[in-house]
């Protein structure tokens, strides 16, 4: 791989956990390594040359790509890289190569049933729990075990007739109190098997019992000044507490399986594959394929379950899916599971599939990026908006009135994320009395829309709202009478968190504030704002300059203002007392407006 592919490589790499795989020219796995975090890890073995093994700078310049699959845990990335470099034995990895495995904890299948520590698995019925990668974790688990519940040790056939005959005799773990003495008939089967369920519910992380035990257990090393027996149950029982039972990577319970998953968009449609053998995953792949017209989810995801079982040679009886698809039945069973480690399995492929995609349009829009910044912005707005097509022509409203007063309203226009200013409108709200925004909103969006189809003129494929919800609606409203809203994406702005609101969604959503999409949508928003109050404040100043309350001799043109500014008209000024009009221009000046109006009045 060169420095510009590792470039490329870079910005789909997630910050997760999962494994990563070097590939080689012939498809060969090279390498296969763990990884906290996927994004770091890999970007350690590019850049500077300088004091990096040779082994390491092999590696890189050999490899063609870099292939990765994410994982809930680090633990299930340490598992998963144990059983690919298990099965396919990579060149560059020296360690896992001598068949070591996890350590399970083991419930044997006879009766009075031992419980130990095992790295085989024998399909003898016995029920198996784990893999567990931590050997302080285990140790704790199996340490636990042993001092709640008193188990045999001892590998005796305990039947009931070797039992009845007094075949056996109890042993020194008897008298030491770690055993119950089953084999001399000291303790029944039913209260040993009982224990075992215990047991069972701790390593399935059912542990309320168990933590009520340790509680108490404390308690009693507290009453009595045992402070360091008291500090060991508390350890003991923040390791249960941390605890987990199973990887989601690796499950005895299940054997060979194959775990199909289906994610699309517009263009493509997208199959993540996981071959499961032995419980364990030993192969991943994600299938990228072209849609055409009539495809659907079903047809394509069957398509992909046959291409993917012939190209890696499958023979599994069982697919895990995530519905039902029409697979002969002769060939496979199909499972639907909802729970369980089967569910699992099939969430870890779909979060795959849907981290796929991701990257991928992630891809494309770098892509476009080094070509065109302002064809990224649109690209961008057009996922995150859910419009139809590029948003290229932008239209934007708002209202601006004082008290009720002088409403008005503007709306700009973008043009391929510029302002185009020549398209810019202002309006003079005509059908509505008082301060109502509704029912602005909603004839300023009817009269503009009415024209634009009137005229002939094409609709923007996006309509920025300045509010919230009921602005919204009203806006919504508009467009239906003109039988439009299907033509068109309109969203609203709140002001207070900037949520963008879509019709019919109670829900906002929230944008990244370093959105490229949130900050067009808010400079649109902006200068919506901005041009309305600079037409109410023109509006306004005009009016008070030609107010009848100049004609009135002594009155001038600041006084006018001071009076409309605090009673809001003419007619409220006409109807003001004398000790109202005094409180704001004093007595001299009130006396002049109060005998102005009367001898109107008369």
């Amino acid at each position: 791989m060169t420095q510009e592919d590792y470039k490329q490589l870079l910005p789909t790499l997630p910050k997760q956990p999962g494994i990563y795989k070097f590939i080689g020219p012939n498809e060969e796995i090279m390498y296969v390594g763990k990884a906290k975090n996927l994004k770091n890890r890999v970007s350690s073995y590019f850049g500077s040359a300088k004091g990096k093994p040779a082994k390491v700078k092999t590696l890189t310049r050999n490899a063609i790509r870099v292939d990765y699959m994410i994982v809930e845990t680090e633990q299930d990335a340490l598992l998963l890289e144990a059983a690919l470099i298990k099965k396919h034995q990579p060149r560059y990895n020296v360690q896992l190569k001598d068949g070591k495995t996890y350590p399970y904890i083991c419930i044997k299948k006879e009766r009075f049933p031992r419980v130990f520590v095992t790295r085989k698995v024998i399909k003898d019925g016995s029920t198996y729990f784990g893999p567990y990668t931590s050997k302080f974790r285990i140790d704790i688990i199996a340490d636990l075990i042993r001092k709640l519940f008193k188990l045999r040790t001892c590998q005796l056939n305990l039947s009931e007739e070797n039992i009845d005959k007094g075949k056996y005799k109890v042993c020194l773990e008897y008298h030491i109190k770690n055993c119950a003495g089953p084999c001399e008939n000291y303790e029944d089967e039913d209260s040993y098997n009982e224990k075992i369920e215990q047991i069972k519910n701790i390593l399935k992380g059912n542990f309320g019992e168990v933590k009520a035990h340790l509680k108490a257990q404390m308690e009693v090393f507290v009453e009595r000044l045992d402070f360091e027996s008291a500090q060991e149950e508390k350890n003991k029982l923040l390791a249960l507490e941390d605890y987990q039972g199973k990887s989601t990577v690796a499950s005895t319970t299940i054997k060979d399986v194959d775990v199909f998953s289906i994610d699309e968009d517009e263009k493509w449609a997208y199959v993540n594959y996981l071959k499961v053998v032995n419980g364990a995953i030993i192969n991943t792949y994600t299938l990228e394929m072209t849609k055409n017209l009539n495809d659907n989810k079903k047809g394509l995801l069957l398509y992909a379950i046959q291409e993917l079982r012939e190209k890696f040679g499958s023979i599994s009886p069982e697919l895990i899916l995530p519905f039902k698809v029409p697979f002969p039945e002769e060939e496979a069973t199909i499972t639907l599971p909802k729970i369980g480690d089967k569910r699992k399995v099939l969430d870890l492929s779909i979060k795959n599939v849907k981290y796929y995609k991701l990257q991928k349009e992630k891809q494309e829009l770098a892509k476009l990026g080094k070509q065109n910044s302002t064809q990224r912005i649109l690209l961008t707005m057009k996922k995150d908006l859910r419009t139809h097509e590029l948003p290229t022509h932008i239209e934007c409203f708002d209202n601006s009135n004082f008290h009720g007063s002088f409403p008005v309203a503007s709306m700009v226009v973008f043009r391929n994320a510029k302002p185009a200013k020549r398209d810019y409108r202002h309006y003079n709200i005509k059908t509505v009395e008082g301060p109502d925004d509704y029912a602005s909103m909603e004839e300023v969006v009817y009269r503009r829309y009415r024209r634009l189809i009137k005229e002939g003129k094409s609709l923007p494929q996006l309509i920025v709202i300045d509010g919230g919800k009921g602005q919204l609606s009203s806006a919504v409203k508009s467009l239906k009478a003109l039988n439009i809203l299907d033509q068109v994406t309109v969203i609203g702005i709140a002001k207070k968190l900037e949520e963008i609101y879509f019709p019919g969604d109670s829900v906002p959503l929230f944008l990244d504030r370093r959105s490229e999409t949130l900050k067009v949508i808010q400079q649109i928003r902006n200068e919506a704002h901005r041009f309305a109050i600079t037409f109410h404040r023109d509006k306004r100043s005009k009016a008070f300059t030609t107010t009848e309350l100049t004609k009135i001799n002594g009155i001038g043109e600041k006084t006018a203002d001071k009076l409309l500014m605090h009673f809001g008209s003419v007619k409220k000024v006409r109807n003001a007392s004398l000790d109202d009009l005094t409180a704001v221009i004093g007595t001299s000046a009130a006396k002049k407006i109060t005998t102005y109006f009367s001898s109107i009045k008369k």
